[in-house]
């Protein structure tokens, strides 16, 4: 029976966001970071709006499941409710911040562009990319976002391996 009041309901609940690309050492392109829900509620991540955020992504979610900033916004009216909710821009760059310096722990990912796409756009979104040999349009929708959502998770499977990204196994402070 779920327990949707409850701290330990929240756990193993993602955010997916994009961002702008940047290349550590090994040169890989990282242009796309994952990271515990619980990460919103980091002192160094913009307060309150990290846990009003949190709230919002976490709320009727399952465990597991990984919720893109797109899919957030699309909730939110299309981004017309943000700023009710909070700064999603500020957020995120201090979520980056963070996972730079070591702070919380992050799946980075160097998406190709078309899953980027996707993610980047609402759960019912379609995504239309030209075709030069075909001089056609090839149309990517809600089943091939679901599809990158999926091989997401197996990378995150294959990262936790055992341990969960990290604050995403710490139970969460209580609101003062």
């Amino acid at each position: 029976m779920p327990n949707h009041g409850s701290e330990q309901s929240t756990g193993g609940v993602y955010l997916l966001f994009a961002h702008e690309a940047y290349y550590p050492a090994h040169g890989q392109e990282i242009n796309t970071s994952l990271v515990a829900a619980a990460s919103l509620l980091h002192p160094r991540v913009r307060q309150p709006d990290g846990t009003r955020i949190h709230e919002r992504l976490t709320h009727s979610r399952r465990p597991g499941e990984i919720v893109p900033l797109a899919t957030l916004t699309h909730e939110l009216d299309g981004g017309t409710l943000w700023p009710q909710v909070g700064d999603w821009a500020a957020v995120t760059a201090d979520l980056l911040k963070l996972i730079h310096d070591r702070g919380c722990d992050a799946l980075s990912l160097g998406l190709p562009p078309i899953a980027r796409a996707l993610v980047c756009s609402g759960p019912r979104s379609e995504v239309r990319v030209y075709d030069p040999t075909t001089e056609g349009y090839r149309v990517f929708g809600p089943a091939d976002r679901i599809e990158v959502l999926v091989e997401i998770g197996k990378q995150l499977a294959r990262t936790e391996a055992g341990r969960p990204l990290w604050p995403g196994d710490m139970p969460l402070p209580h609101p003062h």
